[in-house]
């Protein structure tokens, strides 16, 4: 098929790369503003594992093209994900203008059937208006239809989540909608996967609830994590023992300093002014907000209950993004525990496997902030090392080494990567572990 996939942010490029990937003929559009020349290189513009190997594949096999044109790109075929950005005010209100704009151009340039996909996130009954906007600026009555189509994309695995999916949720009004939705991930249909037909309100909701559900989780666990710490329990096993429910699931059990990145924060911001627009007080998701800020707090009054004080002391830091296997920093919790423990006076020194780069541009280097290009580096003659992110070189790094490295063998690990067992060497600090043991099943 010919699909056009507009913006080539984080969803719209993977979205694109993948269907070109499934043999489709694929043109991704961007702002005029918007420089192509890494793109048409095969160079992603952000860190997604295995991206840039299927985009360079699908350009040398002439699957998948970029431009700034539009108007090329709206005519090049009948079948448009819109994949633009929807920000949010502080209240989670969600800023639509780029995809009404969008779809009034879409309007203008509508000549033929056109099949109309929303692949951001958008707020329950969008699919509606984009619909009336499209009739109040088409200059024709030809026929359109709107369709939601959601993506679960997780950073760090988005490649093999989308063609890989758990499920495919499709929201249309249609059966020609339908059809077109069945040839597309005919691919997937023919191997097993899931897709789930349902009407664009429901679609358009279930995203919202999916990311909404798994940030309750976090938090939830991370309030067990803090009973557990002063029960003297160790929480892992708590958290397996709930996960062998089948009806809970392991997933999203593992106590930390909370969720982060471009998705949850944003999501159940939304959800909550979603159902609060609909009269719906969603109290529940207001408390997940607040478990998840104070776990980054509590986190920093972790760090000056071990160290006392933290002014002049060297503290180490290994992780930066929100998550491994991506440099997103957004709303990463590394973000609040960096910025406290500098401005109470700690001499930082960073370091991260790809999140560098965008982490210089909130806190730029400076006599107190040093960023480094190895983790050894960066724990030499630290009085601490604290870990955010939960990277795997992390879990693989020889402790042996690290030991001789440091002015103070002192571990604080906000993402319980190691066993109590091999911390002999240290002082070794975690999240709700309490008194560590490993759970045992009998088989």
């Amino acid at each position: 098929m010919k699909i056009t996939v507009i913006g080539a942010g984080y969803v719209g490029l993977v979205t694109a790369v993948c269907l070109a990937e499934l043999n489709n003929n694929v043109l991704c559009v961007e702002r005029p503003s918007f420089d192509l020349s890494k793109l048409e290189k095969g160079i992603s513009h952000f860190y997604e594992p295995e991206l840039d190997e299927l985009l360079a594949k699908n350009i040398k096999g002439n699957r998948i093209e970029f431009t700034v044109d539009l108007d090329k790109a709206i005519d090049f075929s009948d079948v448009i994900f819109i994949c633009v950005g929807t920000p949010q005010s502080d209240t989670g209100k969600a800023d639509l203008s780029q995809v009404e704009n969008i779809a009034r151009q879409i309007a203008k340039r509508l000549n033929s059937y056109k099949l109309i996909i929303e692949k951001s996130t958008v707020p329950v009954n969008t699919h509606q208006w984009v619909k009336k906007t499209i009739k109040r600026y088409a200059h024709s009555d030809l026929d359109f239809d709107v369709a939601s189509n959601p993506e679960f994309l997780r950073e760090g695995s988005a490649v093999s989540d989308f063609m890989k999916p758990d499920r495919i949720v499709v929201g249309v009004e249609s059966d020609r909608a339908k059809r077109v939705f069945k040839e597309i991930y005919s691919p997937f249909i023919e191997e097993g996967y899931p897709v789930l037909i349902t009407t664009p309100a429901a679609s358009e909701l279930i995203k919202h609830a999916a990311n909404s559900f798994l940030a309750l989780k976090i938090s939830y666990i991370n309030m067990v994590a803090e009973l557990c710490e002063k029960a003297n329990v160790d929480i892992n096993m708590v958290a397996d023992g709930i996960g062998y429910d089948k009806r809970v699931g392991r997933a999203f059990l593992n106590a930390g300093i909370g969720y982060g990145g471009s998705c949850f924060p944003k999501d159940v911001k939304a959800f909550i002014n979603i159902a609060e627009e609909h009269g719906v007080d969603f109290t529940l998701l207001k408390e997940v907000e607040r478990v998840n800020s104070k776990k980054r707090i509590d986190f920093v009054k972790k760090v000056e209950e071990v160290l006392w004080i933290n002014k002049d002391k060297n503290i180490a830091v290994w992780g930066l993004s929100f998550k491994p296997n991506t440099d997103d920093i957004r709303e990463a919790p590394s973000l609040d525990i960096i910025r406290e423990l500098s401005n109470k006076g700690a001499n930082l020194r960073l370091y991260d496997p790809q999140a560098i780069t965008n982490f210089k541009s909130v806190f730029p280097e400076n006599n107190r902030v040093k960023f480094f290009k190895n983790k050894y580096d960066a724990i030499k003659n630290a009085d601490a090392l604290l870990i955010l992110t939960e990277w795997d070189e992390f879990k693989k790094a020889d402790l042996d080494k690290m030991e001789t490295l440091m002015n103070l063998p002192i571990i604080i690990d906000g993402r319980n990567l190691y066993k109590s067992n091999k911390m002999e060497k240290f002082e070794y600090y975690n999240v709700g572990r309490g008194k560590i043991n490993e759970l045992e099943v009998l088989k």
